[in-house]
């Protein structure tokens, strides 16, 4: 029988395909690998609540003593159905995430290094010219900026949204074009897959949500909106949204 305590990958290969180990660092500025740095993180800690809210962790074992799998635990693959997320290709999905962090935690430190001897020698370079004293310089803030994901092209739509619901609340409309759900793009939704991911992973945490919208001036005039949407259950109705999300 499959071993199914055994990630369904093994640690070494990342997510992506190109780049450093895997991922893409090609021609990216040190703001846009923090980004995508920051969009890994969260999507590491989603996917650990996924596995928290079905009471495992990345080290439980999914088979009972006499080899069968656990009743108590979904194992089994279901692509759409949010309460059916399965645990093993989460935590392979955890795997390659943190095997990519890594990767892209060694190329970021290079950048840093980098910036900081062009930002030396360009001080020293100005102090000779101006026959001053070069100055200590102050990089902590290169090495802790950062930038807001940009939006990309939209892949999903707000289909309807319930009355008093957390979409609501949040300012989301039928009709709302989805650009960025949180850490979820047109790059990795999976289906949409990753946006429930992403809202069970963060239920009671504020969610960025970018989404372009029809104008009231017409159709062709579209503003782009960045909403603030916050998962919960006591809001009165299904679910934690309280809207329905088709992909496009």
């Amino acid at each position: 029988m499959e071993n199914l305590h055994a990630p369904t990958v093994p640690s070494g290969p990342t997510s992506g395909s190109a780049g450093t180990n895997g991922i893409q660092t090609s021609g990216l500025s040190l703001t846009q690998l923090q980004a995508k740095k920051d969009n890994i993180e969260a999507e590491i800690r989603a996917l650990g609540s996924v596995l928290a809210s079905h009471g495992v962790d990345m080290n439980t074992r999914l088979i009972t003593p006499d080899g069968f799998p656990r009743a108590d635990i979904d194992v089994a693959q279901s692509r759409i159905r949010l309460p059916a997320l399965k645990v093993r290709t989460t935590r392979s999905r955890i795997i390659y995430l943190k095997n990519d962090y890594k990767a892209l935690m060694n190329v970021i430190e290079k950048h840093i290094h980098e910036h900081f001897a062009r930002q030396t020698e360009l001080a020293a370079t100005e102090a000779t010219t101006n026959g001053s004293t070069p100055m200590d310089l102050d990089t902590s803030s290169s090495s802790s900026s950062r930038v807001q994901q940009a939006a990309g092209p939209p892949f999903a739509k707000v289909n309807s949204v319930v009355d008093g619901s957390p979409a609501d609340s949040a300012g989301l409309k039928a009709g709302d074009e989805i650009r960025n759900f949180g850490y979820v793009s047109h790059t990795n939704h999976d289906g949409l897959k990753r946006v429930g991911e992403c809202v069970q992973g963060n239920e009671g945490r504020e969610i960025i949500v970018k989404v372009s919208r029809p104008s009231a001036s017409g159709p062709a005039q579209r503003q782009e909106l960045q909403l603030t949407l916050t998962p919960r259950r006591d809001w009165g109705g299904r679910g934690l949204l309280g809207c329905h999300i088709l992909p496009l």
